[in-house]
């Protein structure tokens, strides 16, 4: 009993002298450390360009001044293989915190237990994830019950397309379901003298720049798994759906053959070179950070962009998007994951945070709060990529156990299929399945 005293006397004394001092109660998610004491934290990104960051230090030094007594290290350029690796062997040369651009990877971090969960921290701070977060960007940031990372930042794709070339072939705006894309397609497309491309309307090979078959597959809005975790592309109506309208872009089009030795005389997708900044293209999916590339390097036509068409049987979807980003956490190997959590708090929740960040780098901001922010960037181009990221129909692929795995053999199998190398696409979709069943159950054992 007298020690029970003593204890709740100690607390309460600690607890006045902290409403006293002005400090913050310190977050109780672990019990490795006193986030008010001094700490150093280091903190592992992948932004790499001179502007990105620029924006992530000035980002350090606004979380350093609210709290002078943790000072962060900054590393860049850090590859997901890199922090794995790190995380693994531990010791004091591992990040305490941790960022990574693969949301398909988020399953791995999560059963792994390499990245904490943060349910707990965000239980003792007063974080309510549901109010603060869109729902679509939470679904990328937990699995299996366990939230072992927040989303910072995002990424949403739409439509990039030529206005001039729109008004020179009499189109008034751009598609919204997938047969006003291949008509549209096919008006814009342009042939030399010799029958070869001049322009192509809309490029559906695979191997194109973002053109990843899963982007595309979101205006259908997929289920890959059921609810016991197996594979379901052959049973679900809509790949077969998606496929047919891929086959149909392609045949439209001149074929795969014509298609494809247009695509490899592309430039690079983040150079001057870019097959629609060099007008190859007349619309192209991809990503909002591609309209402040067009406008660095002076576009010398009218641009424009707008939602992804959907299928035409689910036109009241339109507006939808393939969703991916960036998101954060905490290692698990990390002695100050209450200091730690400061940070990630600070970064993935504070709303003004938030919006500097998204518009010194040109990302989609990844709270409800942010995504409303009149101080965001008012550019009309930015916003179309904002409301695509705040529509409900829109989603990323779901978390696995074996990260991105399923979706590599997804791409495989694309591939094959556009080239016309699979004559029987229901016994395809089948074998596409089990080999995805088969990968996760070797990664669960």
């Amino acid at each position: 009993m007298r020690s029970y005293t003593l204890k709740s006397c100690a607390i309460g004394l600690c607890a006045l002298g902290l409403l006293l001092s002005g400090c913050a109660r310190p977050s109780i998610g672990s019990d490795r450390d006193d986030p008010t004491k001094p700490v150093t934290l280091t903190f592992w990104h992948g932004w790499s360009q001179p502007e990105e960051v620029k924006a992530i230090d000035d980002s350090i030094a606004r979380f350093e001044k609210l709290h002078p007594n943790i000072r962060v290290k900054t590393v860049a350029d850090v590859t997901d293989e890199t922090v794995n690796q790190a995380l693994r062997a531990g010791g004091d040369e591992a990040p305490d915190v941790v960022s990574s651009f693969t949301t398909s990877n988020v399953g791995q971090y999560c059963s792994s237990g390499m990245w904490a969960d943060l349910d707990p921290f965000m239980k003792r701070t007063g974080v309510d994830k549901a109010k603060v977060f869109p729902k679509s960007l939470l679904a990328y940031t937990r699995y299996e019950g366990k939230q072992c990372a927040l989303p910072l930042l995002a990424d949403a794709y739409g439509l990039y397309y030529n206005k001039d070339a729109f008004k020179e072939a009499g189109i008034p705006r751009p598609p919204r379901t997938m047969s006003e894309l291949k008509r549209d397609a096919v008006k814009l497309t342009r042939r030399t003298r010799d029958g070869s491309y001049a322009r192509v309307g809309f490029m559906p090979d695979f191997r194109l720049y973002q053109n990843s078959p899963d982007r595309l597959f979101a205006q259908w809005g997929p289920a890959y798994f059921d609810r016991h975790g197996k594979a379901q592309l052959a049973r679900d109506p809509r790949t077969r759906q998606f496929f047919a309208t891929a086959r149909e872009l392609i045949a439209v089009q001149g074929g795969y053959a014509a298609l494809e030795r247009f695509r490899t005389r592309f430039g690079d997708e983040m150079s001057s070179q870019n097959a629609f900044l060099k007008q190859q293209l007349a619309m192209h999916m991809d990503g909002e950070w591609r309209g402040l590339m067009l406008k660095q390097h002076k576009a010398p036509f009218a641009w424009g962009a707008a939602p992804m068409p959907v299928p035409d049987d689910r036109a009241d979807t339109y507006g939808r998007g393939y969703l991916t980003g960036t998101v954060a956490g905490i290692a698990h190997s990390s002695r100050h994951q209450n200091a730690a959590w400061e940070l990630v708090k600070f970064l993935t929740t504070d709303t003004d945070q938030v919006v500097r960040f998204a518009n010194a780098i040109h990302n989609v901001p990844s709270t409800l709060a942010a995504l409303k922010s009149p101080r965001l960037d008012a550019d009309p181009t930015f916003r179309t990529f904002v409301q695509i990221a705040g529509n409900p129909h829109s989603a990323a692929i779901p978390p696995s156990d074996n990260g991105a795995q399923y979706i590599t053999a997804l791409q495989d199998f694309s591939y094959a299929v556009e080239a016309g190398k699979v004559p029987d696409l229901d016994r395809g979709l089948r074998d596409l399945d089990a080999g995805i069943d088969a990968d996760n159950l070797q990664s669960e054992n």
